[in-house]
This record gives C-alpha cells, structure tokens and sequence, in this order.
C-alpha cells in the first residue's frame, strides 16, 4: 500500500535536492535518488516506496528550475504528487518524466504516513473508507504518464501527444 508524505507550502527544488547532490556533482556510481529531500526530511529517501505519494501545499515545486529534483522523486518510484498549486517548470519537469501530478488540496483528507489505496487510471485514493476522487487530468496526460514520459511517448508513437492546443 502507498504511504502517504505530506509536505507543506513552498516546497522548493533546493529543498527537493540540494545543488552540491546535482547529478554531475556525483560519482559514477552514485544516484541522485538518495538525495531526495536529504537535508528537509532525512528520513524520505532511505524509506519511500515506490508508488508512495507526496501531498503538499501550494507552490510545489517552486524555486530554481532542477531538472534533477524532479527526476530524484521519479528514481524514487513516486506514484503521484498531489498539491493545490505547482510551479510552472516544475509542473512540466515531471510530466516529461511521467510522474503524475494533480492540482487539488487533500491535505485535510489524509495524514503524513497514512497507508492507502490509489487507483492512478481512475484517479481515485481510499484512505480507510474515505475515498478521494482527483481531478482528472488532460488525455493526453494520461498517456504521457502511462509511457513513462515524454521521450518515451516520443520513441513509440513518433511523435508528441495531441495536447488539443
């Protein structure tokens, strides 16, 4: 079962990962994804599961444009970021990399560590008997998601996705 980690407003990508923990700061061996958060919350890199889900206030995401913080959630197996707001870039980021992300306040709805169910495809967490319906995202979205990312999508299908625009 997903865990749920509950962060608060203005979650910045320095908080996220820390520039000296940059990819190419690092050794050939190491990964970026034991850095995630390392100096804002220790205990989420050595202990997030993969399909865990980050809930957060507004403006996730905010600050410089890391391309690695996004990228450390991802090798972290993040099943979805849940904020009310995300910064622009970073909101983009993480669609190229196929993380899901819905604009939507639960914070009230569920607790830091909580154990639930998500249903990604019907956009649906259960939180005991407290079920919570996201809002649904864009189609194209959906499919970027589901290859894994927009280089992804790119190398099966040729093209980008019908964004309708």
């Amino acid at each position: 079962m997903p865990r749920i980690w509950v962060f608060g407003n203005d979650v910045n990508t320095d908080q996220m990962v820390p520039g000296r923990y940059a990819p190419y700061m690092l050794g050939a061996n190491d990964d970026v994804r034991r850095y995630a958060f390392i100096e804002a919350r220790p205990d989420f890199a050595p202990n997030v599961e993969p399909g865990d889900l980050i809930i957060a206030g507004p403006n996730f995401g905010c600050g410089s444009s890391r391309e690695y913080a996004p990228l450390a959630l991802k090798r972290c197996g993040v099943g979805a970021i849940i904020a009310p707001l995300f910064a622009r870039i970073f909101f983009r980021n993480a669609l190229n990399l196929g993380i899901p992300c819905f604009t939507t306040d639960i914070r009230e709805q569920v607790a830091d560590g909580d154990l639930v169910d998500f249903d990604l495809a019907a956009g649906l967490i259960t939180n005991n008997a407290n079920q919570i319906q996201l809002p649904p995202p864009e189609g194209w979205m959906r499919e970027v998601w589901a290859e894994g990312g927009i280089v992804p999508f790119y190398r099966r299908h040729g093209r980008f996705p019908a964004t309708g625009a």
